[in-house]
């Protein structure tokens, strides 16, 4: 039988067993098996996927991902997140939408010691939903801040995307990391940007917040100290070379463990909490990766990767006209799958391609993430809005409709977008700290 029919089958058939909402990770080893068992021999498929399996859960440069997501959950279970907010609502929750801003600072820079756009997401809402509540802020512009300022937790180091990325196109993760800097602050200004329009026609939906005395905002910023040390210290290692991105992942969990015990917030049952939260995660991640890496095997043998970028290569259109389009691929395709599961199913297709047009794959790598954090937002999946959705349930007033938080994440989605058309003409903002780095 022809490969590339095979080839084909298996990706219609993957998709629709998605649709019945089958693991991601188990349904393309499957289909990745039975495909390279086809096409080769049943002791061929078990030999190799055995082979990936153990690649994948022995990698050295994985270890970066279960260190990652730890520093993130001790970071939320000592009340790092809550002491971001705090600050960010003295200096800016008296100004028009402010609150709202304060909620978008607070996840970029929760997302510096994070990695993951739904923990953002959850832990911000759980912080700012009752406060914006309380000031009368409309439902769409509060969920709507909190769901998209959570997707800066993709682009904002550590990235758990990138280090996939990464380990998928074999790319330097220090130099991906400090490639997302940059862009997880532009994004951060365009949000901040959006509200200030909002807030600007609708200012009822954004009421003004308290005043706080200079005093006050000052003594706020020792909240947040520590937090950003353990960032300095962490990014400041990898720009100067002091560690790898692994032994950054370790210093990172390091110093975030030191600072939760320093403030005594840390309780056993918190410390057990995140353990369990980072095994689960990172199990997920994991088999994530290793059944992505098997699937890809198969996609190879059956050549349809280089079939489609000799077909898309072909096209008489400038490199840039066919870059947009891979991005519309990525953008319509997280309108309907997993942000990290559609990054691992189409790198290994369209990578080859993008470098092929000359693109450089550090900057190819930000890009894509930007276009996936659209797709934690974008209907009908929108991860984010669902996180959201459920911690709006738990508030002592009621919940959010999601015809609201959909309707409140519209004008971020564009904002992002404007962020991606900004970066594809001026790619330096990308390699700048990369090419200083290196």
């Amino acid at each position: 039988m022809n490969p590339t029919l095979i080839g084909v089958t298996g990706i219609v058939f993957m998709i629709m067993v998605f649709m019945t909402r089958m693991p991601v990770a188990y349904v393309m080893t499957a289909v990745g098996f039975l495909g390279f068992s086809i096409l080769s021999s049943t002791t061929a498929g078990l030999n190799l996927l055995a082979k990936d399996f153990y690649d994948v859960f022995s990698s050295y440069d994985l270890t970066t991902v279960p260190l990652f997501i730890l520093m993130g959950q001790l970071a939320f279970n000592a009340g790092i997140s809550s002491k971001l907010y705090a600050t960010a609502f003295r200096f800016l929750g008296h100004t028009q939408g402010g609150l709202a801003i304060a909620t978008v600072a607070a996840c970029t820079a929760f997302g510096a010691v994070c990695g993951s756009s739904a923990a953002t997401a959850a832990t911000m809402a759980t912080v700012g939903l009752p406060e914006m509540r309380k000031f009368k802020y409309a439902d769409e512009l509060a969920a709507g801040s909190v769901a998209s300022g959570g997707g800066l937790g993709m682009i904002m180091p550590p990235s758990v995307v990138l280090i996939v990325y990464g380990i998928l196109t074999e790319q330097s993760i220090g130099k991906l990391f400090m490639a997302g800097i940059l862009p997880a602050l532009l994004v951060t200004l365009l949000f901040i940007i959006t509200i200030v329009i909002w807030c600007h026609f609708l200012p009822e939906q954004g009421p003004r917040g308290p005043v706080f005395t200079w005093k006050e905002k000052i003594k706020s910023i020792g909240g947040m100290g520590e937090t950003l040390a353990v960032f300095a210290l962490v990014m400041g290692g990898m720009f100067y070379g002091l560690f790898t991105p692994t032994e950054a992942a370790g210093v990172g969990v390091f110093g975030v463990l030191v600072v939760a015990l320093i403030r005594r917030k840390l309780t056993w049952e918190k410390f057990v909490d995140a353990l369990y939260e980072t095994l689960k995660t990172s199990c997920m991640v994991m088999m994530l990766v290793a059944g992505a890496t098997f699937f890809g095997k198969f996609l190879a043998i059956t050549r349809i990767p280089y079939d489609i970028a000799s077909w898309i290569g072909g096209f008489d259109m400038p490199p840039l006209f066919i870059l947009f389009a891979v991005i519309l691929v990525y953008f319509m395709g997280g309108c309907f799958m997993d942000s990290l599961a559609l990054v691992m199913l189409t790198v290994p297709i369209f990578f080859p391609l993008v470098i092929g047009l000359g693109f450089d794959p550090i900057w190819f790598g930000v890009i894509i993430v930007m276009v996936t954090e659209m797709g934690v937002i974008t209907p009908p999946v929108g991860l984010n809005v669902y996180v959201v959705y459920g911690v709006a349930r738990g508030l002592p007033d009621g919940g959010i409709s999601l015809e609201s938080i959909f309707k409140g994440i519209a004008p971020f989605m564009l904002a992002v977008l404007v962020g991606i058309i900004i970066l594809s003409i001026f790619p330096q903002i990308i390699l700048v700290l990369p090419n200083m780095m290196y």
